[in-house]
């Protein structure tokens, strides 16, 4: 990262409110990209602490921090989680999100409330994406292709939850970067009560099966010379705090920006095996 003349890397904790407070006075930014959070709906059934910390005491550290420093945008990230268990697909931003199945996308509505308050109260342009099932290569190990990847290359069993009957919107990560980098520099137009906010969803507009996605998977780990054998796998029941589906309808996204995500469930396998790989 040191080839861009004006990056710098402070490591750093969102919870911690005068470190924060800190880098803001010092280095002024105009923009602000929050894509920090503890995230995962699994982990925040055993782990509320940390997204309590995180999503919801850090990102109010963020608001404070840009109310006071004049930020002139604000972009964070939301979830395709704070659709709950909606059974209306393709999910529009202006659905019911009021009926969140897992912490996380409790706190992540919250922040979406958080910024609109903010917005109307201090006038801070503020946007949030909902970001659909990301992947990629660098992507989180806890993701479940990124574990499945591990775990059929070790020879071990994955597990495939609701018995494989599940289809999620697999966003390849290219396609978020761009994403964020139209949107970033885009403020929010008012909304009718003269509110500078605006939530978008990003995601492939395309759910995939699960069953299909382990498929496409195990066939790119086998073509890259990976892995040889068959993969086991253990079929268990549904998860709390898990859904059935996930699918976005990315049509204001498309309209305001130009952009929509395209990279195919197929091609997005493929890299991540390439960068998994290597």
């Amino acid at each position: 990262m040191n080839v861009f003349e004006h990056f710098y890397f402070v490591k750093g904790d969102l919870s911690n409110k005068e470190q924060l407070e800190q880098v803001f006075e010092k280095y002024h930014p105009e923009i602000v990209v929050n894509l920090a959070a503890q995230a995962g709906v699994r982990y925040s059934i055993t782990n509320p602490d940390a997204y309590i910390e995180s999503n919801i005491v850090g990102f109010f550290n963020v608001l404070e921090c840009c109310r006071n420093a004049g930020v002139e945008h604000l972009l964070y990230a939301s979830s395709s989680s704070v659709y709950g268990s909606n059974k209306k697909v393709p999910y529009a931003v202006g659905d019911m999100v009021d009926h969140p199945v897992s912490l996380y996308a409790a706190t992540k509505k919250s922040n979406e409330l958080m910024a609109h308050a903010y917005s109307k109260l201090y006038g801070i342009p503020s946007t949030g994406l909902r970001f659909f099932t990301v992947y990629g290569p660098m992507g989180r190990p806890d993701m479940a292709y990124y574990k499945f990847a591990d775990k059929i290359v070790k020879g071990e069993t994955i597990q495939i939850y609701n018995y494989g009957d599940m289809y999620r919107d697999f966003t390849y990560i290219d396609d978020i970067i761009t994403g964020v980098v139209r949107v970033m520099v885009r403020k929010p137009k008012l909304t009718e009560d003269g509110v500078p906010y605006k939530v978008y969803n990003i995601g492939n507009n395309r759910p995939e099966s699960l069953m299909d996605f382990v498929e496409i998977l195990e066939k790119s780990l086998k073509e890259a010379g990976v892995v040889k054998g068959s993969v086991q796998k253990e079929y268990l029941p549904m998860q709390p705090g898990d859904v059935y589906q996930t699918y976005a309808d990315v049509e204001e996204l498309e309209r305001d920006t130009g952009f929509s995500p395209k990279t195919s469930l197929e091609e997005g396998i493929r890299k991540f095996v390439e960068w998994y790989k290597a």
